[in-house]
């Protein structure tokens, strides 16, 4: 399958939202093989390197979290290879979310609520030659944190996500 796309503001916008509905070959026609993830620090360590893996591996942890997940693009400014994009992410946690530490390890586990939430997003992309090369982003995590019923947390929430983050410390354990 080929994935044709006119120009930096097209790719940026389709890196975006494949992030929730995109298959495998997309990641690898559409992001560049150095291309760096600035926001993978929290992230699983396999989302830390770099290229269409990395990419990839971001959109698995997040679609692990969060299903029905998609961007609304509000506004979008495009100026030689940077293009940032005005968002609202959608999407309902039907997972546990995993928050990895400096070195990869699982540090905190907030337990599925099933809740739906809607966080504005600013996204910045460097596209060079058709492919995604960087991308860095400011995110409203308190609204999302809000909405989803992590802050203020409630006991019952708390236990749930204390067993969800030793699940997940296991699991890294053993993988």
């Amino acid at each position: 399958m080929t994935y044709m796309h006119s120009g930096t503001r097209e790719v940026a916008i389709r890196c975006i939202r494949m992030m929730g509905d995109g298959a495998r070959e997309e990641f690898d026609a559409l992001v560049h093989p150095d291309a760096v993830n600035r926001e993978g620090k929290a992230e699983p360590a396999a989302a830390r390197t770099r290229g269409p893996a990395a990419y990839w591996a971001s959109a698995l942890w997040l679609r692990d979290a969060f299903s029905e997940l998609n961007w609304e693009i509000h506004e979008i400014v495009a100026s030689g290879d940077l293009v940032v994009l005005h968002t609202t992410m959608y999407g309902r946690q039907t997972g546990p979310f995993v928050v990895y530490d400096d070195n990869a390890r699982p540090a905190q586990a907030f337990a599925p609520t099933g809740r739906t939430f809607a966080v504005t997003q600013t996204h910045w992309c460097r596209v060079v030659d058709g492919r995604m090369v960087e991308h860095w982003a400011n995110r409203d995590d308190l609204g999302q944190a809000t909405q989803l019923g992590w802050v203020p947390p409630t006991p019952p929430f708390l236990v749930r996500s204390q067993l969800a983050l030793r699940r997940a410390r296991r699991a890294a354990a053993t993988s």
